[in-house]
């Protein structure tokens, strides 16, 4: 085969794959027209058209053509991409940019706590862009700042032990429950009726806002099954966590271990409470480290309907607030009521010697609203 210049053509042969490649990247609609031009020019030369012809039909200089059946025939599919530029000469070598590193890391500026792009670039005589681009490829964000707080209790590996073995591991015959309450959440209204969303704009409130009471949200996760048994008091003593206490104990078949995970607020350990506890021997109770309630897994839950529902909810009364943690959870949350006449899991039926994996989820389902 000749080119229009009488010049002999290497035969251009595809692959079974690289065809393929080829008509994929053609097809596609988010690929480089370059790219996609350049395939539509190989699978045209492979299909025996001349250099002429194809430039021709695509609408381009039959050099064009040429240059790529070339790069092709030497490089395959690689040879279709652009090949690296030298591009600009560097400005700043590896020991300026080890030096504005260490500076970062290790000094503050005279007048701040923390350094800024552009007191950087003052301080450094680098430019604002060639410090973003340094801090970037580094990770460096000298804005931010988190916080942590060590455990200083003196079990604390003994206890995360115990409570990860609960959940990776749970007894033969037992249910272990995530207890905790979100105390005081507040039914919050806004002075002004919230603004939707509009294209470009995010929703918006007004910062003031009116309070319309708070309710406490008491509640014991399944970890098993990821079923919530939940209760909401006026008040968060005592005497409410008992009652919540009493309510899940009046619904437990008989039979089973219930292991209870809690943190250490002080109304866990009232005296009244150990009394309760005492009398049940079938009740562990197995408390968190101190400064480490993350571990409860309850907390997860809370924070989860924190923040689909409460944190941008409007609500005019508890009863209403009330009422949304009820529909937001409706998919996991359980209020203690009462059993389901046609429950098979109820104080005359005990439950086989099941594994609280088996046993969680058709207990949890005993539950109802009220």
């Amino acid at each position: 085969m000749a080119n229009a210049a009488g010049r002999p053509v290497s035969p251009l042969i595809l692959s079974a794959d690289e065809r393929a490649y080829l008509e994929r990247q053609v097809r596609r609609h988010r690929v480089a027209r370059s790219l996609s031009e350049r395939c539509r020019v190989i699978l045209r030369c492979a299909d025996g058209i001349p250099s002429k012809s194809v430039a021709h039909e695509l609408g381009v200089h039959e050099h064009t053509v040429g240059k790529w059946r070339r790069r092709f025939l030497k490089g395959r599919i690689e040879g279709l991409l652009d090949e690296a530029r030298p591009g600009r000469p560097r400005t700043i070598d590896d020991d300026q940019v080890a030096a504005i590193i260490e500076r970062t890391l290790r000094s503050t500026p005279s007048d701040a706590t923390h350094w800024s792009i552009r007191s950087m670039a003052t301080a450094t005589g680098f430019s604002h862009t060639t410090i973003r681009r340094i801090w970037n490829a580094f990770g460096l964000q000298p804005h931010r700042s988190e916080t942590f707080k060590l455990s200083s209790d003196p079990l604390f590996v003994d206890k995360v032990r115990d409570i990860v073995g609960l959940y990776l591991s749970p007894p033969n015959r037992a249910l272990v429950l995530s207890v905790d309450e979100k105390s005081q959440i507040q039914a919050l209204d806004r002075e002004q009726p919230v603004l939707p969303m509009m294209p470009g704009i995010p929703e918006r409130r007004t910062h003031s806002y009116i309070r319309h009471g708070t309710t406490s949200l008491f509640a014991a996760l399944d970890g098993a099954s990821g079923f919530v048994i939940g209760k909401c008091y006026k008040r968060h003593r005592a005497a409410e966590f008992l009652d919540f206490l009493k309510q899940i104990d009046a619904h437990i078949p008989d039979g089973l271990d219930i292991h209870i995970i809690m943190d250490n607020y002080a109304t866990h350990k009232t005296a009244v409470i150990k009394s309760w506890l005492v009398r049940r021997p079938h009740y562990h109770v197995h408390f968190t480290p101190t400064s480490a309630s993350w571990i409860n897994q309850v907390e997860r839950w809370f924070a989860e309907l924190t923040r689909k529902q409460i944190r941008r909810g409007v609500h005019t009364s508890t009863k209403q607030l009330e009422k949304d943690i009820r529909a937001s959870s409706s998919g996991t949350m359980k209020i203690p009521g009462h059993i389901d006449g046609q429950s098979q899991l109820t104080k005359s039926s005990p439950p086989s010697n099941a594994s609280a994996r088996k046993l969680s989820k058709p207990y949890a389902t005993n539950f109802r609203f009220t």
